[in-house]
């Protein structure tokens, strides 16, 4: 979902408001050097090399057909370990011109069914990991060629939109094709049924995280099969049957981390799973209305075991599994960042932590329910921002996205809370936006300008982010070739002039 707004103006008189001028040119000042001649073929080719990583696969294309040092450096293994299709439109015909430099691809995000498609003119055999969004159209059959032609992928996610035309049936093809598969997360599938979830638990003996978000039917029983999983989402699925959840995934020997968030979870289901499981760490259960309402519940009850709800403190939470560091708990995440030595387990429940939460906080700010402003105020836009400095892009990018939509209270009239804005100025959220927005890359740079936007409806934040060099940064964004980054940077230039004009 992508929501921003646009402050309204109207004439005063004759007066009209103009938006801040973007220079066209900037190199006056070098008109002196210009009959200076420099061979950039000289330059270091660790330098050049460097260059190249902060352009986007087109940029990098064309600067690599400059000459040929640059052509050699340009087709580097390290430059293609990973690749962002979202920016631009990758047809086949354009993946197929990229194929040459795929080899050793690894890593791959796309956007939309027509790069999905594209994705098999790569060639890149040996990709690891595969994330896609606006996946709304794409069908078994591209799934399913996609997964025969990558045997060795690791990873792969689809979301957070829903993927309406995949089924049961590319399920069992991922779980027959990919034999390596660790972690598997789809989104808004209609019905995962116990022969896909039992082709997973019999082909896919490493998996260990899985997410079923957001579908319409699961089948329980089959879930507690997989015996490999650790970690487990089925936020915002419905028709849940809890007393087989409870059951079932009691005796799942390794799952450590169970996010059920947005269902209708009860609290007997819950005190079976703590209670039954002898593996079960954390359960994550945000906006769970039957949950909030049963008064008589007790989450303190589980020694050992972690309950993440709107009732609980989060930082807190998080904190207690760090019992060997003293730290504060609004910084536990960015704490955990910094450490050399990190234990893997926790490495792994803290990444996980950090990915289930901008999910869910992302899916809850855009529903905005009622009664909300006091979790927002005193831990919500806290979370988004500390995920925003999150290792993970994708969680960045999320976090990021959760602060441009939370704010909002009616797009048309281009109304936002002035409190929720303010509290996300107060804990620095101005220049972790900006930071952010600095980012080389592109999926960064316009959820940010999108959040800049929608915040700089507040006067105080417009002046904020004024006072922080953020027009400067805006009207750089302004210029991109990436249409999505210009139109979000737009869009907050024009809030922060009209906010100016009539201050």
């Amino acid at each position: 979902m992508s929501r921003r707004v646009r402050r309204k103006v109207a004439r005063r008189g004759k007066e009209v408001v103009v938006l801040p001028s973007i220079p066209e040119n900037e190199d006056e000042g070098l008109s002196l050097h210009r009959k200076e001649v420099v061979d950039w073929t000289r330059l270091p080719d660790d330098t050049v090399i460097q260059l190249f990583s902060c352009l986007n696969y087109r940029d990098r294309a064309s600067l690599s057909s400059t000459c040929r040092t640059w052509r050699t450096l340009g087709i580097s293994p390290c430059l293609w370990h990973s690749l962002d299709l979202r920016a631009h439109k990758c047809d086949s015909t354009a993946a197929a011109l990229l194929a040459s430099r795929c080899a050793n691809l690894q890593k791959l995000r796309f956007r939309g069914a027509e790069s999905a498609d594209a994705i098999i003119n790569l060639q890149a055999r040996g990709l690891r990991g595969i994330s896609g969004d606006y996946c709304r159209k794409i069908t078994d059959a591209t799934l399913s060629v996609i997964v025969a032609r990558h045997e060795a992928l690791e990873s792969l996610q689809l979301g957070p939109d829903f993927c309406e035309r995949i089924s049961s049936d590319a399920i069992k093809a991922i779980a027959i094709c990919c034999p390596k598969l660790r972690k598997l997360r789809l989104s808004g599938i209609r019905e995962v049924d116990g022969d896909a979830i039992n082709a997973l638990a019999k082909h896919c003996r490493n998996l260990t995280d899985i997410g079923f978000i957001d579908c319409l039917n699961l089948d329980e029983m089959a879930l507690g099969n997989v015996v490999s999983v650790r970690f487990l989402s089925v936020a915002g699925t419905t028709n849940m049957k809890w007393g087989l959840v409870s059951q079932h995934w009691s005796k799942l020997p390794n799952l450590t981390g169970l996010d059920v968030s947005r269902t209708d979870i009860i609290a007997t289901a819950v005190s079976r799973l703590f209670s039954s499981s002898k593996s079960l760490k954390i359960l994550c259960a945000l906006n769970c209305q039957a949950l909030e309402e049963d008064a008589s519940f007790a989450s303190n009850n589980y020694k050992g075991k972690l309950l993440l709800a709107l009732f609980s403190d989060v930082f807190k939470g998080v904190a207690s599994l760090f019992s060997d560091i003293t730290m504060k708990e609004r910084n536990v995440f960015s704490n955990w960042r910094k450490l050399n030595n990190k234990d893997k387990n926790l490495d792994e429940i803290v990444n996980w932590l950090e990915w289930i939460l901008s999910h869910s906080l992302l899916r809850i700010a855009e529903s905005n329910p009622q009664g909300l402003d006091n979790f927002w105020l005193s831990q919500g836009a806290a979370l988004l921002l500390s995920l925003m400095q999150s290792s993970q892009e994708d969680v960045q990018e999320r976090a990021a996205t959760g602060l441009a939509t939370f704010v909002v209270i009616d797009d048309e009239n281009a109304s936002i809370d002035g409190g929720r804005a303010e509290a996300v100025m107060r804990d620095g959220g101005i220049r972790l936006l900006l930071n952010l927005a600095r980012s080389w890359r592109e999926g960064l740079q316009s959820e940010a300008a999108k959040a800049i936007a929608n915040l700089s409806v507040n006067a105080n934040v417009a002046k904020a982010v004024a006072e922080e060099g953020g027009i400067n940064i805006l009207a750089n964004l302004a210029r991109s070739m990436n249409r999505l980054v210009a139109e979000e940077a737009a869009g907050g230039l024009w809030n922060l002039s009209v906010g100016k004009s009539f201050s």
